[in-house]
């Protein structure tokens, strides 16, 4: 299980959503099987659906790595 937090603590070089939303990718890639919400990123680009939106990638990024 990936936590989003744990993203951003590991990568205080990340500073925008599209960039945590590669994170995110590369954490499904890397054999993770789930993504908790358990804070809202506070970057000024994250958008107003952001958890459908990393939801979608992490699955998509899941999905081609089988």
């Amino acid at each position: 299980m990936v936590q989003i937090s744990d993203l951003i603590i590991s990568h205080p070089e990340v500073t925008t959503f599209g960039e945590l939303e590669e994170l995110v990718v590369e954490a499904a890639r890397g054999g993770e099987v789930h993504l908790y919400f358990d804070i809202k990123p506070e970057y000024p680009d994250t958008p107003r659906k952001w958890e459908a939106q990393l939801e979608v990638a992490f699955y998509r990024a899941e999905r081609t790595v089988k």
